[in-house]
């Protein structure tokens, strides 16, 4: 038997792949890559995510709403969401998260009399603190989103960006409740650890073959055998030499021989213990879920 990986981060309801779907499917498969998981970044995203984990037996859905979506979708998106989550093939939440990387230009021109995403924060003067409010609409999402995973008894695929001590202050108070996964991690060994010691796990993408992401490589060496995954984050962030290229599923193969340069092992290595951390993680043998 070869090498058998899980791509378990992919956009595969995303256009760039509306043309060619299921040859994609079949590369990922011819380079051992049995398992992909498609990600939802919203209600209509989530939708398709599920649709196609219908379509092809080895691919699996997670439906959330991505934190720089929190606007768009508003905070009514429970209903729909608790709906999805009772699909067969839906193997964990989100992505959710935090993320403060981009600040939306509108948020800044909101006035006090916008009644926005049904949340107010004021400052002394009376004026809406646009700001307050996009940030406290992503925590609140993060949590909902959260409480749901615990409420399925699933885990939760975390999107962290320029927020990371507040997708932390979010995320504690369910240690024990709900377990998480950091994807797309360039963080520290120190992060990394911090992670983990809340019994989370990080997951390392096509960055971590790129020529500057020296740091991205000495956490992968340092995180325990079971403290990762491998994904793709496809259509983005192919690795080398696809670099600036749409990624695929099937460079999960390069990312896990990645992953094996830093830490010194075999790729056969890191197949088999990433695909048990995933397979743990997202629970795919669980009772009354397809397999």
């Amino acid at each position: 038997m070869g090498v058998e990986l899980i791509d378990t981060h992919a956009h595969l309801d995303y256009p760039d792949f509306s043309q060619d779907l299921e040859a994609v499917i079949a590369r990922a498969s011819d380079a051992g890559v049995t398992r992909i998981i498609s990600i939802g970044t919203g209600i209509e995203s989530s939708r398709r995510a599920v649709a196609l984990a219908e379509r092809f037996p080895n691919v699996y859905a997670v439906v959330g709403i991505h934190p720089t979506n929190v606007t768009e979708e508003g905070l009514d998106f429970l209903p729909a969401l608790r709906e999805l989550a009772q699909h067969p093939k839906v193997v964990a939440i989100g992505e959710t998260g935090i993320d403060y990387h981009h600040v939306p230009e509108e948020l800044k021109s909101l006035t006090p009399q916008t009644d926005y995403l049904q949340f107010q924060t004021t400052d002394d003067t009376g004026r809406l603190l646009a700001e307050d409010v996009w940030k406290n609409a992503q925590a609140d999402a993060f949590r909902m989103q959260l409480d749901l995973a615990e409420e399925f008894g699933l885990n939760a695929v975390i999107h962290q960006r320029s927020a990371w001590h507040d997708t932390l202050a979010v995320l504690s108070p369910y240690t024990g409740r709900v377990r998480g996964v950091f994807h797309c991690f360039g963080g520290t060994p120190e992060e990394a650890e911090e992670v983990r010691s809340l019994g989370h796990l990080v997951s390392f993408t096509g960055i971590i073959s790129f020529k500057n992401a020296d740091q991205v490589r000495v956490t992968a060496a340092a995180v325990p055998a079971d403290g990762y995954m491998v994904e793709t984050d496809c259509p983005y962030l192919a690795p080398v030499p696809y670099r600036g290229k749409r990624a695929e599923p099937f460079h999960t193969r390069i990312v896990a021989e990645q992953v094996a340069l830093a830490r010194g092992i075999t790729l056969e290595e890191v197949a088999a213990a990433s695909s048990q951390t995933a397979e743990t993680f997202f629970r795919f043998q669980r009772s009354g879920r397809a397999s």
